[in-house]
């Protein structure tokens, strides 16, 4: 048998017995082989990746100069979107500016009823306001509709994109005004309670919330009417007194006192503080020619036997105060307004004809009426109206009494303070 010796680390020539046997190496020398056989596979792939690379800067080269005149008109078109923005809220400033100026009656109107432009600069915009007043049908005592243009624009000659924009906005309002009529015709309104002693003759309608709150012992020739029959919007002092300080512009503060001895007429007048009225002298008469406010109570005082007379001319007396007339000495006349927020003591003569037309109104008080003679009017107490026995009380139309009173929108010339505002359309040209 011949031996073949094979070593441990590789194959190779070997010689046992004088035979000799050719065997192929590994080890090292294999490992060697594999290294040379993978330096050609890299040499072979050289150049591959410049190739590439030239590709992608060919590539590169054709799309950047679109793809940067796209990235330019976006960021253009973008800085456009975003003035055009600015230009719209500039513009919705002007509205709002407008709508202020309305609910404050601060505009003044030309013949055709057009306001005169405003202009207004909003984040360097120019924005320019302009009103119109429409539906001016007198016969419509409550509401007016109000045209809105706001126009804002901007000039970008200067800019990136030197394009000059503008905005448009187009807005109608309806609204609402203050409107006294439908408290005006009732002989007595109560926003709480009303208690009519026995003996006393009510010639009118009567309303109050809950016509269970009326405790009647005389007699009414007229309708009571409660909520479930109609509605009355009951007015604020806020309200009232916006509307009658408008009469207030470079009104004299009369003093705390007036003595109608000496003070025959009184014109316009703001007493900013408590005010009494007395007569030292002989009968006289104190002629109102205006509105008399009174920041304060207000008293008609009675001295021994001088009598007097309050002519309210169709004029107001309007105080935030109390209210007192007294039960002797004391004369109404002439159709006119006595209104308070707090309490009223009603109790004087009257003298004012059948066709004078007295209205007595607490807005957040208690009316206590109990004058001497037949009364022409309304009687109005948020808190409670009560009639003394032995009163008659006449309603008649008070249209065209002249009572300094809100009436709605059918005065043009005194717009009342707004109780409502409505947008019925808004457009963005």
């Amino acid at each position: 048998m011949t031996k073949v010796m094979v070593h441990q680390s590789c194959f190779g020539r070997s010689e046992d017995n004088g035979h000799t046997t050719n065997v192929r190496q590994f080890g090292t020398d294999g490992g060697e082989i594999m290294k040379n056989i993978m330096k050609g596979a890299i040499r072979d792939e050289r150049g591959n990746v410049l190739i590439l690379v030239l590709i992608l800067l060919v590539v590169g080269g054709l799309i950047l100069t679109p793809l940067l005149g796209l990235m330019s008109t976006g960021l253009l078109a973008g800085r456009v979107y975003e003035r055009k923005m600015d230009d719209y809220y500039a513009a919705d400033a002007g509205v709002e500016d407008a709508i202020w100026r309305i609910q404050d009656n601060n505009l003044v109107f030309d013949a055709n009823n057009s306001s005169e432009p405003w202009h207004l600069t909003v984040n360097d915009r120019s924005v320019d306001v302009v009103v119109y007043r429409e539906d001016l049908d007198p016969t419509c005592a409550e509401n007016l509709t109000y045209r809105i243009l706001s126009l804002a624009a901007t000039n970008d000659s200067g800019g990136t994109a030197a394009i000059d924009s503008s905005t448009t906005i187009d807005a109608h309002l309806s609204v609402s005004y203050l409107d006294l009529s439908a408290l005006l015709d009732n002989a007595i309104i109560s926003d709480d309670t009303i208690t009519i002693k026995p003996g006393n003759e009510v010639n009118g309608d009567v309303w109050l919330p809950d016509r269970d709150d009326l405790d009647n012992k005389g007699s009414i020739n007229g309708t009571v009417k409660d909520s479930d029959n109609m509605t009355i919007e009951w007015p604020t002092y806020e309200q009232l007194s916006i509307w009658y300080m408008d009469d207030m512009d470079g009104a004299p503060d009369p003093g705390p006192s007036i003595d109608v001895q000496y003070t025959n007429i009184i014109d316009p007048a703001y007493r900013n503080g408590d005010l009494s009225v007395d007569n030292t002298g002989d009968p006289a008469t104190l002629v109102l020619e205006g509105t008399v406010y009174v920041n304060g109570n207000l008293e008609f005082r009675q001295s021994g036997s001088h009598n007097y007379t309050v002519n309210l001319n169709g004029n107001t007396i309007f105080a935030e105060g109390e209210i007192n007339f007294p039960s002797e000495h004391v004369s109404i006349s002439g159709s006119g307004c006595i209104i308070a927020k707090g309490d009223i003591h009603f109790q004087p003569s009257i003298a004012s004809g059948e066709d004078d037309f007295v209205l007595v109104f607490s807005i957040t008080g208690k009316v206590t009426f109990q004058p001497s003679g037949d009364f022409t009017g309304c009687i109005a107490g948020d808190a409670h109206v009560q009639l003394q026995p032995g009163n008659t009380i006449n309603w008649i139309d008070p249209d065209g009494k002249g009572l300094d009173v809100p009436w709605g929108a059918g005065d043009n010339d005194k717009l009342p303070p707004v109780t409502g505002l409505s947008i019925l359309s808004w457009e963005i040209k």
